[in-house]
């Protein structure tokens, strides 16, 4: 009897804990007497049948580096004429049972639109901004608000040196989960987020209450997709796949305005890809662990079109086009705290 096969591919950003699923999922197909087979670079690997084999040697070692090892692209099939057709000769080609797709919204909007084609797909929810719906939090943002709330920190002690005002911008398209939780940690006097538009007036006001209480310094903290008045500020025009601008610019204007309106010494700090790279947390490891061996077992009872998920403490099934059909958001209440340590 010829041995099962399935696929695997990571698509979109990278982040903290990739390694950790793809490690789980050959480890746990391992023990079902599956074998797996890696596409290289999303869903590029299946236009173009990019493959690698994945083993247990091929899986060694891993667990702890950041990235991943099949490499990822923001390559959209539905965006390329014949791209899709290929996509599916992929499972006849190499015989899968199924697949899985590990990414964010587009890469698993991607496997929405296959799985309602019937299409034996299952998706790993995977982004550090931890704005997929129907869980509670993806692997990679537990990582990526340490290094945040450790960078933090670090600017805490050369601001209150220099009494500056230093501007961090933090990642974040459409969600500020990130800055949220990283400000709350690392004692960000100003947090600002895509949720609610920038009321430069009201930050300059905060700062200049600290200055009258002998405060002499304060660190803002921004995520890169927060707004002026409903306005993005992007580096580029240009889209990319997924109808995606190239954010980022807004910590440097930020800082341009509160120097200018309240005469302090102002920096910016952009954090960037160091928010994504290295390696993950424990929490990250262990979360990306248990994602990797519930896809496999959503494989085993076929529940194709679902993606696992974190709920509580559970590790549960939700339906893709639920976790695709819109953003978790940061809540008002949940922002409002921040307000409480703010200036």
């Amino acid at each position: 009897m010829a041995t099962e096969k399935i696929g695997i591919l990571t698509g979109g950003g990278d982040c903290p804990g990739l390694n950790a699923v793809i490690r789980a999922v050959v480890k746990g197909a391992a023990k079902k007497g599956w074998q797996v087979l890696g596409f290289k670079n999303s869903w590029k690997g299946m236009i173009d049948n990019e493959t690698i084999e994945l083993n247990d040697r091929s899986v060694s070692g891993i667990l702890h580096r950041g990235g991943t090892i099949l490499g990822t692209s923001r390559t959209n099939p539905y965006k390329s004429e014949g791209a899709v057709a290929k996509v599916r000769a992929a499972f006849v080609t190499h015989g899968l049972k199924a697949l899985i797709a590990v990414g964010g919204e587009d890469t698993l909007g991607v496997a929405a639109k296959l799985a309602d084609e019937k299409m034996p797909v299952v998706g790993v929810p995977k982004t550090i901004d931890n704005d997929l719906a129907c869980t509670d939090f993806t692997f990679g943002f537990d990582t990526a608000v340490n290094i945040a709330m450790e960078c933090l920190d670090r600017l805490h002690t050369t601001a209150e040196s220099h009494n500056r005002v230093i501007v961090c911008e933090i990642m974040g398209r459409h969600a500020g989960w990130i800055a949220t939780y990283a400000g709350l940690a690392g004692g960000a006097d100003v947090i600002l987020i895509p949720e609610v538009p920038i009321e430069i007036d009201h930050v300059c006001e905060v700062i200049r209450n600290r200055h009258a209480r002998g405060k002499l310094f304060s660190i803002v903290a921004v995520a890169e997709g927060a707004k002026f008045a409903g306005k993005d500020v992007t580096q580029e025009e240009k889209l990319d796949q997924f109808g995606h601008v190239r954010l980022g610019g807004v910590g440097q204007i930020l800082a341009e305005l509160i120097e200018k309106k309240t005469g302090y010494e102002t920096r910016v700090t952009v954090l960037g890809h160091i928010q994504r790279g290295g390696s993950p947390t424990a929490f990250d490891r262990v979360l990306g662990t248990r994602f990797g061996i519930g896809v496999l077992n959503l494989i085993e009872k076929g529940q194709f079109g679902y993606m696992i998920s974190l709920q509580g403490d559970k590790i549960v099934a939700a339906k893709l086009k639920d976790a695709t059909g819109s953003l978790k958001l940061v809540p008002k209440e949940f922002y409002e705290l921040s307000k409480i340590f703010s200036g």
